[in-house]
């Protein structure tokens, strides 16, 4: 093999080194992405588990003394 036919391998290898470097720089980002929207999907979680038990401690204090009159259906 001459040196030119070397360098061209190594440009080839080269190129093909640097185009999968790329592709995983690619996927690096693709999955930084999605585990920064699965962070806003927890702080939406705890958020509404926040605003659930906010709900549901003012229809109890709605309630007052009193619990809840349930009528229970006729089974026949």
């Amino acid at each position: 093999m001459t040196s030119v036919e070397r360098k061209d391998v190594a440009d080839r290898q080269l190129d093909a080194l640097l185009e999968r470097l790329d592709r995983l720089c690619d996927e690096v980002h693709t999955l930084n992405r999605r585990l920064d929207s699965g962070d806003h999907l927890l702080r939406i979680s705890h958020e509404l588990s926040t605003l659930n038990e906010s709900l549901q401690a003012l229809a109890f204090a709605a309630l007052g003394q009193q619990g809840p009159s349930v009528r229970r259906r006729g089974t026949g």
